[in-house]
């Protein structure tokens, strides 16, 4: 018997479709998947992004933490202009800029908002030189004020806009509450903070503490890992910020437990 069968389905919370990238890495692993995509990307007002990226020669450094910023800058400017640096909160986002051929300067070694801060801190402060610290920063529209004030307070400039609306998915929850029931879910796994609140929020405390007691929840980062604390929850923390190594842990933790 597989590891799978044992196991039961492992819950992929982030906004994919069945044959996205997190589905296909946990698969490739021989675990079967249950979407429940606890929240959903979508467009935001194209004016605000145009207009900064139209000035985008005029910016330092151009901050991303999230491959959904990184495609909404990319479809509007394919390369970029020369003297521009570039700074990824987590390997994965960065992986992504390296392939559409935007060189990356900057990434933490750790996959979180607060690390990023503190690499630009060190950088800054072993070059007095680089006084020029105009910072644009396509976000989320949920984004924490962990980057933009941080960076405010290490004498940048920022100007943050709106790169893409993170926002509630349309969830099944009457399906959800019928699989917390039967207790055969194996792992559940956070790839941003947004799902593990919009997850609580849809199933209510009492299912969402019944989901955790009985699947563990897996964290792509430290991030993610607090807002699943804020919740009562203890949980496994991916080694690096991917998708992949998010599969690999889960992955891990199942076989330590079948």
């Amino acid at each position: 018997m597989n590891l799978a069968a044992k196991a039961g389905p492992v819950v992929v919370t982030r906004a994919e479709s069945a044959d996205g990238p997190l589905t296909r890495e946990l698969k490739e692993l021989g675990l079967s998947v249950l979407l429940w995509p606890a929240v959903s990307v979508g467009t935001a007002d194209p004016g605000p992004i145009s207009l900064a990226l139209t000035n985008l020669r005029t910016f330092n450094w151009v901050v991303f933490a999230s491959r959904h910023a990184v495609t909404a800058v990319i479809e509007r400017v394919p390369a970029p202009p020369p003297g521009l640096r570039v700074a990824a909160v987590g390997k994965a986002t960065a992986q992504v800029l390296e392939r559409r051929g935007w060189h990356v300067d900057l990434v933490p070694d750790e996959g979180s908002a607060a690390a990023l801060v503190a690499e630009f801190a060190a950088r800054w402060a072993a070059d007095a030189k680089d006084q020029n610290r105009r910072v644009l920063y396509p976000a989320s529209s949920r984004a924490l004020p962990t980057i933009a004030a941080g960076l405010k307070n290490l004498g940048a400039t920022v100007t943050q806009v709106e790169a893409y609306q993170t926002e509630a998915a349309a969830l099944n929850v009457s399906e959800c509450r019928e699989w917390i029931a039967r207790g055969s879910i194996a792992a559940v796994t956070f790839a941003s903070p947004s799902a593990v609140s919009e997850l609580a929020r849809a199933l209510g405390d009492t299912d969402f503490g019944r989901l955790l007691s009985a699947a563990p929840p897996v964290a792509i980062g430290r991030t993610t890992a607090r807002e699943l604390t804020k919740h009562g929850a203890h949980c496994a923390v991916a080694e690096m910020a991917t998708l992949r190594s998010l599969a690999l842990t889960t992955f891990n933790l199942l076989k330590t437990r079948t």
